[in-house]
C-alpha cells in the first residue's frame, strides 16, 4: 500500500531529531558529555512521540480528522525507535553490554527499573504494529495495545525519578507531561448522553 503525502511528511519529521543527534555526534557538537546528551535527548523524544501518539485519537475525534489515524502507528514506532536508542546508548556506551553491571544498575536504581519495564512493554507494541499482526490478532490486538497506558505511566515515573535523583530544578517538566497525558486519557472517556 502506498504511503500518503502526510505519512511521508510524518516520517521526515520523526527522523529529524535523530538526524540532528547524528549530525551533532559527527561534528562533536553534543557538549562535554555526548553520551549523556544522546541518552537524554533520545529519552525526551521517545516521551514526546508517546504523548503525540496518545494525542491522535482525541484530536481525530474532536476535529473529525479521520486521516490522522495512520499517523498513530508512525508516531508510536518513532517513540519505540527513540526509546531503543535511549536504552542502547545506556547498554552499549555506558555498560559496554556487560550483563552483570546492567542487571545491577536495573536492580539498584529504581528509575532505571521502571524505565526498563516501560521499554519491555513497548516491545510487543512495536512488533505487532504491522497490518499482518492486526489481522492475525483481531480484537486481541486492541487489548494488547492497551499496554501503551501502563508503559506511558512507567515512562513518566522514570522521568520524574530521574529528575528527582539528580536534584534538578526542572522537576516540574515531568509533572507537565503527566498533566498533558492525564488530559489526553480523560479525553478518551466516551461522553454519556
Amino acid at each position: 500500500m502506498k504511503s500518503t503525502h502526510s505519512e511521508r511528511l510524518a516520517w521526515l519529521l520523526v527522523t529529524a531529531p535523530a538526524a540532528a543527534l547524528m549530525g551533532g555526534a559527527l561534528t562533536a557538537q553534543l557538549g562535554a558529555n555526548p553520551v549523556e546528551t544522546i541518552t537524554h535527548q533520545s529519552g525526551q523524544w521517545a516521551l514526546r512521540f508517546m504523548v503525540a501518539t496518545l494525542a491522535v485519537t482525541p484530536i481525530r475525534r474532536w476535529l473529525g480528522w479521520n486521516r490522522l489515524a495512520p499517523l498513530r502507528r508512525t508516531l508510536g514506532l518513532a517513540a519505540f525507535f527513540y526509546a531503543t536508542v535511549h536504552v542502547m546508548t545506556w547498554a552499549i556506551l555506558d555498560w559496554s553490554l556487560e550483563p552483570t553491571g546492567m542487571w545491577s544498575d536495573i536492580a539498584d536504581r529504581p528509575f532505571i527499573t521502571v524505565g526498563a519495564a516501560a521499554f519491555a512493554l513497548m516491545i510487543p507494541l512495536a512488533i505487532t504494529s504491522t497490518r499482518g499482526w492486526i489481522r492475525r490478532l483481531g480484537h486481541n490486538w486492541v487489548k494488547l495495545h492497551r499496554l501503551v497506558y501502563p508503559a506511558m505511566a512507567l515512562v513518566l515515573i522514570h522521568f520524574f525519578w530521574l529528575i528527582k535523583s539528580r536534584k534538578l530544578a526542572a522537576a516540574s517538566e515531568p509533572l507537565i507531561y503527566a498533566a498533558v497525558v492525564t488530559l489526553l486519557l480523560l479525553a478518551r472517556i466516551p461522553k454519556r448522553t
